[in-house]
This record gives structure tokens, C-alpha cells and sequence, in this order.
């Protein structure tokens, strides 16, 4: 028995299963769970891989400790999306963190991770942290609150969560950061998302500051995976404060190989440099 997440082109992404554990149809999207031969829990939503609970510290490190070891004081971050409480798990390691927002859209996810991944590790009842039930997007665009760090861990740029990659939802974030903020979101896999990634960095580049690329390999993804970091204020993304990453254990961003994350295909790169 297997589970085949297909890419464009005929591209897939395939685990061998032992049992499919949950299928259920919430309100927003379909909802499964699998064991895996060797990757422990495999969490699916309408047919896409969110994570396997083997390895999705390779997706959720690279999307969280940059941004954060490059900020100079995070003390209130907000996440959008990321209802498997990986995301806020990460953020909530950062002994500076006051307070973390989590808006998700589906309860489901939120009830479905908790009761059978548990990757949370007990962020979810984390005193710092608020976990709203609600449309990000609404969220964001009516906040008050101003943010150091804001993270969104959504489904891919296609499809419902295309709103996410506009223009307009970049104006709604960079309104919410405070002065010397930092914002990142995953765009998508490199090789075959690259047309997506390409109209998100150049959203991007309409709105903040500086937006930078860099790019992961994340396990059961179609590697290697994209991330575009938008900066308002003075923030250097290029550094980060490698003394402040003792204590966060982590098994695949490495701090001290920060400039590791900038390798990007050279025609990609050419892409988004408008060389090509």
C-alpha cells in the first residue's frame, strides 16, 4: 500500500503505508492521516503531503530559526496557518518570545494534530501562546497589533491559498510588523513551482524593503523547497546571532552555516534577478 502526492508534470512524491489511520472532510478541505513504513505519521490535506512526523523539523527549523536568529529582539511573532503546531512548537523555543499569535482557518487540523501527531509538544497550552479559529487573512488585515516576526506555514501557492501570495495580503502583513520586522513564508518547490515563486517574490518586492530567497530540503516534499524572507526596517536576514541558538537542539538548519540557504539553481536565480 502506498500514497503518491503527484507535481506538475507527471513529478511524485511517494511513501510506502501500513494503514491509512483517519479520513475525514471538514469544512475547508479533506483530512487524512496514514502510518508510514518509515516515516512515522503522514498528515494529508486534499491530497498534499503537510508532513511526516519523522522529519518535519527539515520544514518547520528552516522556516522559523532564520527569521528569528536574524531578528534582533522577537519578542511577539504571529504564524498563519501551521495547524500541526510544528511552526508554534519552533517559535516557542526562543526564550525572547512574549507572546505568539497562531491563526488557524480549520479546527480540524488543530484537533486532528493534536489527538494523533502530538509534534506540538505541548506549544498549543503554552501560556504565551493565543491560538485563534479564524481566516488569517481577515486576521491580519484588521490587527491592531504590531509584530517582530510573522510567519505564514500555509498549503502551496496554488489553489485556496493563492491569496496568500498576493500583493495585497503583503501590504496587510508589512502594516502589521512593527518597525524592524521580519516575514516569511514558504513559496513552493523549486524546480516545479517555480513560476509561483517567481510571482510571489515579485508581489514581494512591490511591498517590503528587501525580500530575500532561500531554498531547503524538506523531507517528503519535491525538493529542494522554497522560502522568501520580506524585511521592514533595518534587519540584516543575512545575519543571524548564532549565540542565541544553543539551546534550540535543532537537527537541520544549522546557524552556523546560515549562507548555506542562499544556494539557489543558477537559473532560477537568474529568474528572480530578472536575468533570464
Amino acid at each position: 500500500m502506498h500514497f503518491i502526492e503527484w507535481y506538475p508534470r507527471g513529478y511524485g512524491v511517494a511513501f510506502k503505508v501500513k494503514e491509512k489511520l483517519l479520513e475525514i472532510e471538514s469544512k475547508y478541505q479533506k483530512i487524512e492521516l496514514y502510518e508510514t513504513e518509515g516515516f512515522g505519521k503522514l498528515l494529508v490535506l486534499d491530497g498534499t503531503v503537510q508532513l511526516v512526523t519523522e522529519g518535519e523539523e527539515s520544514y518547520h527549523e528552516p522556516l522559523v530559526h532564520p527569521i528569528m536568529l536574524a531578528h534582533p529582539n522577537p519578542k511577539k511573532v504571529l504564524i498563519i496557518g501551521g495547524g500541526d503546531g510544528g511552526t508554534l512548537r519552533e517559535v516557542l523555543k526562543h526564550k525572547s518570545v512574549e507572546r505568539a499569535v497562531m491563526v488557524e482557518i480549520d479546527e480540524k487540523v488543530i484537533e486532528v494534530s493534536r489527538s494523533y501527531l502530538g509534534i506540538d509538544k505541548g506549544a498549543f497550552d503554552d501560556p504565551r501562546a493565543e491560538v485563534i479559529v479564524g481566516d488569517g487573512i481577515e486576521y491580519i488585515k484588521n490587527t491592531e497589533e504590531k509584530f517582530d516576526v510573522i510567519i505564514v506555514d500555509s498549503t502551496d501557492p496554488v489553489g485556496p491559498a493563492k491569496m496568500l501570495f498576493s500583493e495585497e495580503f503583503y501590504k496587510s502583513a508589512y502594516n502589521a510588523l512593527d518597525e524592524k520586522g521580519l516575514y516569511i513564508t514558504q513559496a513552493g518547490s523549486v524546480y516545479l513551482f517555480t513560476e509561483e515563486l517567481l510571482d510571489a517574490y515579485n508581489n514581494m518586492k512591490k511591498v517590503f524593503d528587501k525580500v530575500h530567497y532561500f531554498s531547503f530540503p524538506v523531507i517528503g516534499y519535491a525538493s529542494p523547497w522554497s522560502f522568501l524572507v520580506g524585511v521592514k526596517g533595518e534587519v540584516n536576514f543575512k545575519e543571524v546571532k548564532v549565540n542565541r541558538a544553543k539551546d534550540l537542539n535543532l537537527l537541520y538548519y544549522d546557524p552556523e552555516r546560515h549562507e548555506t540557504l542562499f544556494q539557489m539553481p543558477k537559473y532560477v536565480k537568474d529568474l528572480l534577478e530578472g536575468k533570464a
